[in-house]
């Protein structure tokens, strides 16, 4: 109702105008009334509109509410702006984000790119050896399945990053088991970059696949000169819970805080074994050249009875304890020994009696640069070790610098990274070979964490649950080491000639010795 009163001067009755100015019928004088009446009843008016007015709510006029034309507006503030992106996208009702948290991240550095990965060991090189005889004919899934024929003990298959296997003998304690928990823990290492792959395993001591015309690839934990099976990292890196020895990476660090706490010149100037004696002919020869009231050949030998110990609870068989002496001996047993790489670790002088076989990572030692090298013949294996404990003792500083190359080679490069970078290059560069696509096969199962770690109790348990690595890969912003290239048939030569040199060199050393004693 007020408003409809703004907009139009409110009537008056006719009657109260009459009243107000009674119109006289003489000489015009009522037309005079008339007007001065008029007058008063628009003051009256006037005076009602204002104050109904002064009642209403007044909205301010805004250039934003002028009623403008289209064409008029836009051609006065000129074209519209190119719509831009939403700005804080996504965070703008944030109340809880600081004004800096809302500014979008700092673009990289022009030109910035992931650190290269660094260059692998040396021995690594070895991989394109150990497959070179398939490089040209690749491997062909008959040629897998041909590898039954040695009685492999099972087959490991990797298919979109799972791993499963079947099962065809039993292997020696808990071989398999640390086995597959090791490639299952490279799966974990590195998610999503292990090809799919399918090969068998025997998890025997000895090499056995020859040079024929058509190879069968066979893995297991060491090879030969005269054989052709692929060596990968052995079941102890993960522990070997039968004889209480430790997950390999908890071991290595043990053995160093040992180092620490006695210097090589602290320690008895002798040569220290001690093992099996029963699984070779070496080691039971070696037993010869322990000291006896005839001869001292400088050798600290000792049996090891396992059955006693596991009975006394392994409190003879500290391998953290066992490096006491200036120099150790390594012997295979019935094929490689696993003790290498504990004796290697010692800071002592290894004395290395000539091996036949070798496993993933020793044809990266040099002889006098990480060992020593000693005959392997009867009497003569005695004489090499005198000869080289005394030469040793007579030589301190380099006797003592071949012990910390060693002990340096296995803490650069053979710590537990290492390892598994092996491992993935070997069966990367393995599944490159693959003629046909991996698939599950008959008889296989998955293998898990779950399930490899239910109903294991006390050590098994323990060293898989020190061992396992976290499922976001263990290796964060780490990949792979970067694989040096293959050798070259020049360098390969060089390599085996400049190493048989230097075992002529120590022999004759040895037997010019012999000769000047016995003039």
């Amino acid at each position: 109702m007020e408003a409809a009163a703004a907009k139009a001067p409110r009537q008056l009755p006719r009657a109260r105008l009459a009243a107000a100015a009674p119109c006289p019928a003489v000489n015009g004088g009522c037309g005079v009334l008339v007007f001065f009446a008029a007058l008063v009843a628009g003051a009256i008016v006037s005076a009602c509109w204002m104050s109904a007015s002064a009642r209403l709510q007044v909205t301010p006029i805004t250039p934003a509410a002028t009623a403008i034309p289209t064409k008029a507006r836009n051609a006065a503030k000129g074209p519209d702006p190119a719509p831009g992106p939403p700005r804080f996208a996504g965070v703008a009702t944030s109340t809880n984000q600081t004004p800096h948290e809302l500014l979008p991240p700092a673009p990289s550095p022009a030109g910035a790119a992931a650190p290269a990965p660094r260059e692998c060991p040396a021995y690594f090189r070895w991989i394109h050896e150990d497959l070179r005889p398939w490089r040209d004919t690749g491997v062909t899934l008959d040629a897998v399945e041909r590898a039954r024929r040695y009685a492999p003990k099972f087959r490991i298959t990797v298919v979109a990053g799972r791993l499963y296997v079947a099962r065809y003998g039993r292997c020696f304690q808990t071989r398999d088991v640390f086995t597959q928990w090791g490639i299952l823990q490279l799966l974990r290492r590195y998610p999503g970059r292990v090809p799919d792959l399918d090969l068998m395993f025997d998890c025997e001591d000895l090499p056995v696949v020859g040079a024929a015309d058509q190879p069968p690839p066979l893995f297991r934990y060491c090879g030969s000169e005269a054989t052709l099976d692929i060596p990968l990292p052995d079941w102890s890196f993960w522990g070997w819970p039968e004889l209480n020895i430790k997950p390999w990476e908890a071991l290595r660090r043990e053995i160093e805080e040992g180092n620490a706490m006695a210097s090589w010149t602290d320690r008895a100037p002798y040569a220290y074994w001690k093992g099996n004696p029963n699984v070779g002919a070496g080691r039971r020869f070696l037993l010869r050249c322990n000291a006896s009231g005839e001869r001292d050949w400088n050798a600290r030998i000792y049996a090891q009875d396992w059955g006693k110990e596991l009975r006394r609870g392994f409190r003879e068989s500290d391998l953290s304890k066992q490096c006491t002496h200036r120099y150790k001996v390594y012997i295979e047993g019935r094929g490689w020994s696993v003790s290498e790489k504990y004796i290697l670790a010692c800071d002592s002088v290894a004395l290395m009696v000539r091996p036949r076989f070798h496993d993933f990572f020793s044809r990266g030692l040099a002889p006098l640069r990480h060992y020593w090298p000693v005959r392997d013949r009867g009497a003569a294996m005695c004489r090499s070790i005198k000869f080289a404990v005394d030469w040793g003792n007579a030589h301190p500083d380099k006797a003592r610098e071949i012990g910390r190359n060693a002990s340096r080679f296995v803490r650069e490069e053979l710590a537990m990274g290492r390892v598994y970078d092996y491992m993935f290059h070997l069966l990367a560069e393995y599944a490159r070979l693959l003629r046909y696509r991996p698939a599950v096969p008959p008889g296989a199962a998955e293998v898990t964490v779950e399930s490899m770690a239910r109903g294991r109790r006390g050590l098994e348990r323990q060293f898989m649950m020190d061992t396992v690595v976290a499922a976001d890969g263990g290796a964060v912003g780490e990949g792979p080491c970067r694989l040096p290239p293959p050798f070259s048939a020049q360098e390969l030569e060089a390599l085996r000639r400049e190493r048989a040199e230097v075992v002529r060199q120590v022999e004759a050393w040895e037997d010019h010795s012999a000769d000047t004693r016995r003039a």
